[in-house]
């Protein structure tokens, strides 16, 4: 019973479906490693340069006042004087825009004999921001940097830089994809010519990252995307990954 022909035949007939497995398993890697391999993945850019159109600028005033109704009646007047100083330097009324005022009681801090901390109320601090925004760009950047002469007329300013937008953002992105992707696909016909092959359908595309930066500038590019709004003079990018079949 033990040395049957069936009993026998079990073990080869193991052996045999494992070898036929093995076999088909490497058959199927080598097809698809094939496949792979009849394809190629290139990626194209597309850049521009452009001046920013759009500026918007923010300025800050403050007033401080035991009293809250004088310190209300003090930032009234400068924000009035402010206006003014705007419109006679060219800029339109409907281009400036007053936040809300913020009132923040202030205290000074000390420790006494004993250890313990105290506080004196020494007044009302009232603060407003004014903001700009303009297509005029270089009358606003000129704006900017004289506007600390209001400093003079007793107005506490402070100051903001220029944040540079451009309005045709949209327009130029999609200029850039298809910029990128005639760079791929001129990427990808030279690396098949020197192949011996030829290039085959568009089997996938993926778009990259959008990154804006200075001109001639060192800036680093980030993962998320880099928007750049601190200078006038600007660089626009994006990639494109193209996949096409060989033939």
């Amino acid at each position: 019973m033990e040395n049957s022909p069936a009993r026998r035949l079990g073990p080869a007939l193991a052996i045999a479906l494992g070898m036929m497995a093995t076999a088909w398993i490497l058959g199927s890697a080598f097809k698809n490693r094939n496949a792979a391999e009849d394809s190629i993945q290139v990626t194209g850019l597309g850049s521009a340069d452009f001046i920013a159109d759009l500026v918007v600028w923010n300025a800050t005033f403050d007033r401080r006042s035991m009293d809250l109704k004088s310190a209300y009646a003090s930032i009234d007047q400068d924000r009035e004087v402010f206006k003014q100083y705007l419109i006679s330097k060219g800029v339109k009324p409907e281009q400036i825009v007053f936040s809300a005022i913020s009132t923040e009681e202030v205290y000074e801090y000390f420790y006494n004999n004993n250890g313990g901390q105290s506080r004196t109320f020494i007044g009302y601090e009232l603060r407003q921001t004014v903001t700009v925004e303009s297509q005029e760009v270089d009358k606003v950047e000129v704006i900017s940097r004289e506007a600390t002469e209001l400093i003079n007329q007793g107005l506490e300013l402070r100051s903001e830089s220029p944040e540079y937008y451009f309005t045709g953002l949209a327009e130029l992105k999609v200029d850039l994809i298809s910029k990128a992707t005639e760079d791929a696909r001129l990427r990808a016909e030279n690396i098949a010519k020197s192949g011996k092959g030829r290039l085959g359908k568009l089997k996938s595309a993926r778009m990259g990252v959008f990154q804006i930066t200075a001109q001639n500038s060192s800036e680093d590019f980030s993962w998320g995307g880099t928007f750049n709004v601190s200078d006038k003079r600007k660089r626009a990018s994006i990639t494109v990954r193209l996949e096409y079949a060989l033939n």
